[in-house]
């Protein structure tokens, strides 16, 4: 079986990542928690990313509650976020006692439409949280045009996007504020939990690195500025990071060349009801590569005949699921969202995949699509 999130994904790393545990583990300082290693992950993200700040924490999750937190958003403030996508875009809107207001996306990228997010937008509406799913940046130049207009605070979730760029700028760097997952199945994945915010804003900054440590400010211990949260990062994630971080532009380049050649190899396959996502690389991430078919159910099932893993993400909508239905309005409807709960399938592309598995993947589908025994046309 091909697998979609491959279980040894830190087969090269294991030997380093046990000797960092024992390292950490028996230094003088005992020091597990928010140490040098963190300090130093979060200065060469900065360095990287050209960003003035960068701030470790303990999820992707909590880095989008941190800001909006840090922003001010509370009770009787709206969110925009996407109607379609992971829970925590809207959970820790409604965990701030504010509400969700749901956009729909794009019936092809599935990333928020910037028109329905501005039909969206009334006098309460306090922040836009726009998302990158799958293979595709949001429309980041038109929602900040959007969120300037308006006098709304725009923060980027960039969770599944770390590394991708468009416009030249990365994914991350277009709102006031950026977060990353380093959850183990992301781009740039750690053995666990872990997450970062990305600013230049240096007073929401110091809001957020009180926030992570229950409002302390890190020089005077047991003193509370502000009611804040446990976030603080894991001193061996941050070493562990360290170490694969050199190695995160070569994993990254070859998730690309494999979205490159599928992307290639599935150019007619629109016609036959199997549509990939946009070609090129300019606003795209490379965390997985999802098609869209009505035929999603049928094409999971053959793919498995032929020893390949499928995966779907999402299958209802953000306004359709339980947790959420008390924040949509009756009667309405979100289209997009509502076909790409119903229609995607993401299919392997992790860097360890090898050129036979990739183009047993990409016969596979073609030979679903088209129904030719090769695939080829």
């Amino acid at each position: 079986m091909i697998e979609f999130f491959p279980p040894d994904v830190f087969a090269d790393d294991h030997e380093r990542l046990c000797a960092i545990v024992r390292e950490i583990g028996t230094a003088p300082e005992q020091r597990f928690i928010l140490g040098e290693h963190t300090d130093r992950l979060e200065h060469a993200l900065a360095a990287r990313l050209g960003a003035a700040d960068v701030i470790a924490c303990s999820s992707g999750t909590s880095a989008l509650t941190l800001i909006l937190h840090a922003m001010g958003v509370g009770p009787g403030d709206e969110v925009i976020v996407p109607a379609y996508g992971c829970a925590p875009l809207a959970s820790t809107v409604v965990n701030l006692g504010a509400t969700p207001v749901f956009a729909d996306v794009d019936p092809w990228t599935m990333v928020v439409d910037p028109s329905d997010v501005e039909a969206c937008v009334t006098e309460r509406t306090k922040a836009l949280v726009p998302a990158h799913v799958f293979s595709v940046m949001a429309d980041m130049p038109r929602l900040r045009e959007i969120a300037r207009r308006h006098g709304l605070r725009l923060v980027e979730d960039s969770a599944v996007a770390q590394g991708a760029v468009l416009d030249g700028r990365p994914a991350g760097r277009w709102g006031e504020a950026g977060l990353y997952s380093f959850v183990q199945v992301k781009s740039f994945g750690t053995a666990g939990e872990g997450g970062a915010v990305v600013t230049d804003d240096p007073a929401l900054a110091r809001d957020i690195r009180m926030l992570r440590n229950h409002g302390q400010d890190g020089r005077h211990r047991f003193v509370h500025h502000v009611v804040g949260h446990n976030s603080r990062f894991d001193e061996i994630q941050a070493a562990f990071l360290l170490h694969r971080l050199p190695g995160f532009p070569e994993r990254l380049e070859r998730r690309a060349r494999i979205a490159d050649h599928y992307a290639e190899r599935f150019a007619g396959l629109a016609e036959h009801g199997v549509l990939a996502p946009p070609a090129g690389r300019n606003g795209r991430c490379y965390y997985v590569y999802t098609l869209l078919t009505e035929r999603r159910d049928a094409l999971h099932d053959h793919l498995a005949r032929h020893g390949i893993a499928g995966h779907v993400y999402y299958p209802r909508p953000l306004p359709a699921q339980r947790a959420f239905t008390g924040h949509a309005p009756a009667g309405r409807r979100w289209p997009g969202a509502e076909r790409a709960s119903r229609c995607t399938l993401s299919i392997p592309v992790h860097p360890m995949l090898t050129d036979a598995q990739v183009e047993h993947i990409a016969d596979t589908v073609c030979t679903f699509a088209t129904g030719s025994r090769s695939g080829r046309r």
